[in-house]
């Protein structure tokens, strides 16, 4: 007997989602609001760089793949997935898409069936919030009719070699029956699960794995600051301590934060620690505080270059290398470069930008979208490398410019200052 699965969210975590358990023999709902996301799945396009789109086009053709945007085209399934946006707003967790996609499922949810939150959020949503509203929608009981999970996503958009399949992945549930249920489903998808003994230990998990990155690279972001005060080469100090071999993981600074992860799971955490027990979670405000004025401190950097340069900002061409998160990904979400123009702008600088991967939406206000060709780096008077895509040739982009301002220490050359 054919199992049915509903996979509400087609983005970067619920697609990958999808395909494997179209994969796993999975009759397979993608269901998503956004209906130019899902006419391109409908038509064999992929809409994330980790899914190619012949992997949909096969989807399509088994006739296990069913994208959709209505709710009334969703069956009474075996197993649901929610994996939708968790925003900050105004520095609050925005819970309204988890809402939506609970009260829709429990529209669908039969006895027996399975509901599994997927959205990075604070230690208890899945208990206080998810199951109460799947029981008002289908007058079923959480662990008793029906059963309840939770399993963070750990999707790391553009990383070719630790997938959705070969990751291990925490699972949990509300009782030892959902845990079981849960646990058995991922089993068909992926090659390793773990196993906790409540949704909010795996809640905390996904918070707690995302706050250590960002308090780390919050450490040597500042770090980076000081050093160049003191004129010591902090990329050489990273080095010489990455060569020990125990007690040290490696962090490198950079222009800001980006994706849905860093810059805003670590909020979570700490709205809900400030919401439960009244405290600050200082570790949190402090990462936040450093990270997000980093594309700040870059701006500071090359109008402090071009000063010594006996040039103001107001009126120079500064072509942005990459306006994704990370490289070679699409993925701009929450991406610091946007917020490095921005800065820029603000000071009166022509603003130019280059990206093989971003699409058009993803250009900031304000900016002109160009190649990095030699002609446009020979035209700008700053170069600013701020994702290094396999796509930039070092060579090229070093032979070409005047002066670059690196912060991912990619490239090496008398008119190059580093991060």
């Amino acid at each position: 007997m054919t199992r049915s699965v509903v996979i509400v969210g087609q983005g970067y975590v619920g697609l990958p989602l999808s395909i494997r358990a179209v994969a796993a023999g999975y009759d397979t709902w993608g269901y998503d609001l956004d209906e130019s996301k899902i006419t391109a799945l409908a038509s064999g396009r992929s809409i994330v760089g980790d899914v190619s789109d012949p992997e949909v086009a096969d989807a399509l053709a088994s006739g296990r793949y069913h994208p959709t945007t209505s709710a009334d085209d969703l069956p009474d399934f075996d197993f649901a997935v929610i994996s939708v946006p968790t925003p900050l707003r105004e520095g609050a967790p925005d819970l309204s898409y988890i809402e939506s996609a609970s009260r829709s499922l429990g529209e669908h949810l039969t006895a027996g069936a399975t509901v599994v939150l997927e959205s990075t959020t604070w230690p208890g949503t899945t208990v206080e919030l998810v199951g109460p509203l799947l029981e008002e929608g289908s007058g079923l009981t959480a662990g008793t009719d029906f059963h309840l999970g939770y399993s963070p996503e750990r999707i790391d958009p553009g990383n070719a070699v630790h997938r959705l399949e070969n990751t291990p992945k925490v699972v949990s549930g509300v009782n030892p029956a959902s845990l079981e249920k849960v646990a058995a489903f991922y089993r068909d998808i992926v090659d390793e699960v773990v196993e906790v003994a409540s949704t909010q230990t795996a809640e905390l998990t996904k918070l707690l794995e995302n706050t250590f990155r960002h308090v780390n690279i919050a450490l040597v972001n500042e770090l980076a600051m000081y050093a160049h005060d003191l004129d010591i080469d902090v990329w050489e100090a990273i080095d010489a301590a990455s060569t020990k071999p125990f007690g040290y993981m490696r962090f490198t600074p950079g222009p800001g934060v980006g994706g849905h992860c860093l810059p805003v799971d670590p909020s979570y955490l700490s709205w809900r620690v400030k919401h439960s027990l009244g405290l600050n979670f200082r570790f949190v405000e402090l990462a936040n505080d450093v990270n997000d004025h980093m594309p700040d401190y870059v701006a500071r950097r090359i109008t402090a270059a071009l000063n010594d340069q006996e040039r103001p900002v107001k009126g120079q061409r500064i072509l942005l290398l990459g306006l994704a998160y990370k490289r070679n990904t699409s993925d701009a979400r929450e991406s610091p470069s946007a917020d490095v123009a921005r800065a820029l702008l603000d000071l009166g600088a022509i603003v130019v930008a280059a990206d093989p991967h971003v699409i058009d939406a993803d250009v900031p206000a304000g900016v002109a979208r160009v190649d990095a060709s030699p002609a446009e780096l020979e035209a700008a008077d700053v170069v600013v490398m701020l994702v290094d895509h396999d796509e930039f040739d070092a060579d090229t982009v070093v032979a070409h410019s005047r002066y670059i301002f690196d912060c991912r220490r990619v490239l090496d050359g008398p008119n190059v200052e580093r991060l």
